[in-house]
């Protein structure tokens, strides 16, 4: 009974269009008056110290490094850098937009940032060299959702703490699984581009790549700078997020000498207002995380599950599927902060090492980013790009299957994550 009361209340709300924070306080009351036990002074010092977090300071400063790189000429830099190498193949322009999203992906954290900035890089370059606009829409979506899974991830992040689990071997674990879902792309754009017929821009010469490298130099060296220094304990990740911003904002400002102080007045606005929404949404869905432990769901579910809990794999291939049905309806950050305090003692219960269930767990969210209908990864490319959603839905197809099968092939081999992982613990 209890699970019912959760989730029809949470669906009733978001049914009747109330946002989705508003939604998780709604059903956090809902449970207290089932549970008999309605107290508004709870309610608020829930409210309070969900957000009251030290790791969560990470976010805002993630998400301002984003805006610094876009804005500050480290995107345009590593995408030139990326075209210098790369570029003269055959369905270069590709190859480029994955070699970016991988190197941008270890800059911000944030897959609509990054994919907002690919595409108005690289699509228009896309559509004028012959490429296919939607499945080139696609690609930029689908090599956007790659940034929360390289670090720094702000998923990473959140499921963190949310999970009570390490954040700095979550972003250690993040790598090579990132880097496999590059791949995918790429061994999927060679199948789909080998036979266009389109425009080959002439191979750089040496000179003219190093040109590109040097210039790119600075914001090559921050990916380095943060796996360093979480790898070797010279900071942890919400210092890792301040380091990240400020070294964005002073290359953007002293070096490539594309902002000042009147163009950084909106970039600290944009992040705040996004960070606003993130952590209102992490104060509410504290609520209902601390009510889902009061009313003992984890038990229930772990009762539901039962005959699971003998199988690893199979657990992680059902909590997969499930993740994948939640992640078409709901957001990256709502999906987190609702399923990993009612899923995380069933994966415990089950003998799962938390930090592969959550790099899993958080690569199956990003590509929610770019499942329909909601897909809000799909809605930055489609409004950047001016590309319908229906285009960039079909164009995104290919690319989202072959990120599916890479997850799964990490349900079926553990090994594909935690060997890696160890090497960077």
């Amino acid at each position: 009974m209890t699970i019912a009361v959760f989730v029809l209340s949470l669906l009733g709300a978001m049914a009747l269009g109330v946002p989705i924070a508003f939604s998780l306080l709604i059903c956090g009351v809902a449970l207290m008056v089932h549970l008999n036990m309605f107290d508004a002074q709870i309610l608020a010092q829930n409210l309070i110290e969900g957000s009251n977090s030290f790791p969560l300071l990470a976010v805002p400063f993630f998400m301002l490094a984003g805006e610094i790189m876009n804005a500050g000429g480290l995107s345009r830099r590593i995408v030139n850098f990326a075209m210098a190498c790369v570029g003269h193949i055959k369905g270069g322009l590709g190859y480029v937009t994955i070699m970016a999203a991988v190197i941008m992906a270890a800059l911000s954290g944030s897959a609509v940032a990054d994919a907002a900035a690919l595409a108005s890089l690289l699509l228009p370059m896309m559509v004028a060299a012959g490429h296919d606009r939607a499945r080139s829409a696609g690609l930029i979506a689908s090599a956007g959702i790659i940034a929360p899974v390289i670090p720094p991830s702000i998923g990473f992040v959140i499921f963190g703490v949310a999970g009570n689990v390490s954040i700095s071997k979550l972003f250690m674990a993040g790598i090579v699984p990132g880097v496999l879902l590059g791949a995918s792309l790429w061994v999927t754009w060679w199948w789909l581009a080998r036979k266009e017929v389109v425009q080959v821009p002439p191979r750089k010469s040496m000179a003219e790549i190093g040109v590109a490298m040097r210039q790119a130099t600075w914001a090559l060296v921050l990916p380095l700078i943060v796996v360093f220094g979480l790898k070797f304990g010279v900071f942890t990740p919400t210092e890792a997020a301040v380091v990240a911003a400020m070294y964005a904002l002073l290359i953007s400002v002293f070096i490539y000498k594309e902002l000042n102080f009147k163009t950084m007045v909106p970039l600290f606005v944009s992040a705040a207002k996004t960070s606003a929404i993130v952590m209102f949404l992490v104060a509410a869905a504290m609520v209902s995380a601390w009510l889902i432990t009061v009313a003992n769901l984890p038990a229930e579910l772990i009762a539901l599950l039962q005959p699971l809990l003998d199988s690893p794999r199979l657990l992680m291939f059902t909590i997969m599927v499930i993740t994948m049905v939640v992640g078409t309806a709901l957001d990256m950050t709502p999906t987190i902060l609702l399923l990993t305090p009612v899923l995380m003692p069933v994966v415990k219960a089950a003998g799962i090492d938390p930090v592969y269930f959550g790099v899993l767990f958080i690569i199956n969210n990003a590509i929610g980013l770019i499942t329909p209908p909601v897909g809000t990864v799909l809605n930055a490319v489609a409004g950047v790009g001016k590309v319908s959603m229906d285009e960039v839905t079909r164009g995104v197809m290919p690319f989202m299957v072959a990120q599916f099968a890479i997850m799964f092939a990490m349900v079926a081999w553990p090994a594909l994550v935690m060997v890696p992982a160890r090497w960077f613990y």
